[in-house]
C-alpha cells in the first residue's frame, strides 16, 4: 500500500514538474518582473483580493438547493467554510483530496449523512463542467458577431471546440452514471453487494460501503422538481459569471482591458488546467492560463507567465489563509482534516 502511494506521488510530482517547465519555458524573469511592477493598479489589486472568496459564497448558495432535501436549515456559513476548507486541502495536497474533505466536513458540522453530501458534490461538479461548456459554446456560436473586433486563429477555435466536446462528453458520461444509480437503484445495490462479497473486502467494510452507497444515491436525486433544477442551473451560471468577473477585475488591475465576454474561453481553459490533479493546481493551471492569454489575447509570454503566477499566488494565499482561520476556529489541524478525507478511502 505504501509502495503504491509512493509511486502515485512520484508520478504526480513528475507531471507537475513537466507542466511547470512548459509553463515557464521561454520567459525572461527580468522582463516579467518589470512588467508586473510597472503596470499594477494597487487599488484594483486590493479589490481582487477581496473578491477571491466570491465563488465560495455563490457555491454555498447553490449548494443549499441540493442540501435542502437532507436538512432544510443548513448553515450558509458552514457551507462556505466547507468550500474554503476543501479548496485549502486541495491546494496543499495532491490527488484533489479536498473534493472529499468538503462534503465530509459539512456532514460532520451539520450532522448530515456523509454519503448524501458526497452525492451532492458529484452533482455540483457535473453542473460545473456543463456550465463551463455552455459558456464556451455561447462564445463559439457567437463568432459571427465579434469576428471583426476579436480575432482568433482557426487552430485555437478547433482546439477549444475539441476540448469543449470532450468536457461535455465527460459530463454526460457522469450524468448517465448518476441517472443509472437513481433509476436502477435496486440493480446497482445488488451489483455492489455481489462485488463486495468477494473475500478481499472485510465484512464490516461491506456494510459501510453499502450504507454510503445508499446515501450517495439519495444525494444524487436533484430532480425533485423542475423549479429546483432550473434554479440550480441559474445559480451555476451565476457561480461561473462571478469567477469570470473576478478575472476581469484582475486583468484591469494590470491595466489590461479585455471584454468580459471574451474571457469565456480563457476561463474554460483555466478550468481544464485546474482539473489536472496536481498539488495546488500547479503546472496544469499555469500552462493552460499561459496558452490562453497568448493565443486569445495576444499577450507576450512574459506577460502571460507573470500574470498567471500572480493570479495563482493571490488565489492560493488568500484561500489557504481563510481555510486555516476556519480550521483554527474549529480547533482542528490540517493533518486532522486531511485524515477526514483519507478515512473514507479506507476500509
Amino acid at each position: 500500500m505504501a509502495k503504491k502511494h509512493t509511486v502515485r506521488l512520484v508520478l504526480v510530482l513528475a507531471l507537475t514538474l513537466v507542466l511547470l517547465y512548459f509553463s515557464f519555458r521561454g520567459m525572461d524573469i527580468g522582463e516579467t518582473f518589470r512588467y508586473l511592477t510597472q503596470n499594477v493598479r494597487w487599488g484594483m489589486l486590493l479589490l481582487v483580493v477581496l473578491l477571491t472568496q466570491l465563488h465560495m459564497l455563490t457555491r454555498a448558495l447553490r449548494w443549499k438547493f441540493l442540501m435542502v432535501h437532507e436538512k432544510p436549515g443548513v448553515s450558509l456559513y458552514n457551507m462556505f467554510a466547507a468550500n474554503a476548507v476543501g479548496f485549502t486541502v486541495s491546494y496543499i495536497f495532491p490527488a484533489r483530496i479536498g473534493e472529499l474533505v468538503k462534503p465530509l466536513y459539512l456532514a460532520r458540522r451539520e450532522k448530515c449523512r456523509a454519503g448524501f453530501t458526497i452525492g451532492t458534490c458529484v452533482v455540483e461538479r457535473i453542473f460545473d463542467i456543463f456550465t463551463m461548456c455552455f459558456l464556451l459554446a455561447v462564445f463559439l456560436l457567437a463568432k459571427p458577431l465579434y469576428i471583426s473586433i476579436f480575432k482568433i486563429q482557426d487552430a485555437s477555435l478547433k482546439q477549444l471546440t475539441g476540448l469543449g466536446i470532450a468536457g461535455a462528453a465527460i459530463a454526460l458520461g457522469l450524468l448517465a452514471v448518476c441517472l443509472g444509480f437513481i433509476f436502477f437503484r435496486d440493480k446497482a445495490m445488488a451489483l455492489a453487494g455481489a462485488v463486495l462479497k468477494l473475500k478481499i473486502f472485510p465484512e464490516k467494510f461491506r456494510a459501510k460501503i453499502l450504507e454510503l452507497l445508499l446515501e450517495f444515491i439519495d444525494g444524487l436525486k436533484f430532480f425533485r422538481s423542475w423549479k429546483t433544477l432550473l434554479a440550480y442551473i441559474a445559480l451555476s451560471i451565476v457561480v461561473w459569471l462571478g469567477i469570470i468577473f473576478f478575472y476581469w477585475v484582475f486583468f484591469l488591475a494590470f491595466d489590461i482591458h479585455i471584454n468580459f465576454f471574451f474571457l469565456f474561453p480563457y476561463i474554460f481553459l483555466t478550468g481544464v488546467g485546474a482539473a489536472i490533479p496536481t498539488p495546488g493546481m500547479a503546472g496544469g493551471y499555469h500552462y493552460f492560463s499561459r496558452e490562453g492569454m497568448v493565443a486569445l489575447f495576444g499577450l507576450s509570454v512574459n506577460q502571460a507567465v507573470g500574470l498567471t503566477a500572480v493570479f495563482h499566488a493571490v488565489q492560493y494565499i488568500v484561500t489557504v489563509l481563510v481555510g486555516f482561520l476556519i480550521l483554527s476556529k474549529d480547533g482542528m489541524s490540517l493533518s486532522q482534516i486531511k485524515r477526514l478525507g483519507e478515512s473514507e478511502k479506507k476500509p
